[in-house]
């Protein structure tokens, strides 16, 4: 699966963003999602997941109640909606796919259980 990402860009402290994530390749379906995001000279973090049906979804802490995570598997695509948007949600995000073998809530959020990863989208959040 290869996965294409966007929808970054500056928002004001508030606001709110959607990240896309388009996959191409087969089988999309059978795989899970996620989006993770990194800092400047941190390792990547988990920010929301998704199983492969849909049903099952995980946030990091810090962005519970206010992201959301979608995908839509007909299309081939998954999303992020980013509400509440704060100045330290300022980093690089990136969709990811996991086979669905692992199906752990573990595997659902741990980077080394993705194996295909899109390019990093910016999101900048001023204060």
């Amino acid at each position: 699966v290869q996965l294409q990402a966007s929808g970054g860009g500056l928002v004001p402290a508030g606001g709110s963003l959607r990240l896309s994530c388009v996959a191409s390749g087969r089988n999309f379906s059978r795989y899970r999602g996620g989006w993770f995001r990194q800092f400047p000279g941190k390792a990547r973090e988990f920010v929301a997941g998704i199983s492969w049906l849909g049903d099952r979804t995980y946030y990091g802490d810090s962005v519970k109640g206010r992201f959301a995570i979608s995908r839509d598997n007909a299309k081939n695509t998954m999303s992020l909606q980013m509400n509440s948007l704060k100045p330290e949600d300022t980093a690089e995000y990136y969709c990811a796919t996991g086979p669905s073998r692992y199906s752990t809530d573990y595997a659902h959020k741990a980077p080394r259980y993705f194996d295909s990863w899109g390019q990093g989208t910016l999101v900048t959040v001023s204060s």
